[in-house]
């Protein structure tokens, strides 16, 4: 990821959950603005222990930039903490 602007915006996410190796994946969201991005590809996944609760944070894309969503799942509330120009 190149040219990384750090967010904080609350977003508005419909994902997926089911089994296998992905058991929750984004593939939409909103931003505060209307913006609607959707999701083309899944990248990282990972969890990150923050005191006594998991932020999960999903790395993906939209062919035109890069995101990452954080998923906070003791308040089930979704962030948009980073957006990045795609370069391939």
């Amino acid at each position: 990821m190149n040219d990384e602007t750090l967010l904080n915006e609350r977003v508005e996410v419909i994902a997926v959950f089911g089994t296998g190796h992905h058991p929750c994946r984004p593939i939409r969201f909103r931003r505060t603005s209307g913006r609607e991005i959707e999701v083309t590809e899944l990248g990282l996944r990972h969890p990150v222990p923050t005191g006594l609760k998991t932020l999960h944070m999903f790395d993906v894309t939209d062919g035109g930039a890069d995101y990452r969503l954080e998923f906070d799942s003791e308040r089930l509330t979704w962030h948009l903490t980073m957006e990045a120009d795609h370069y391939e």
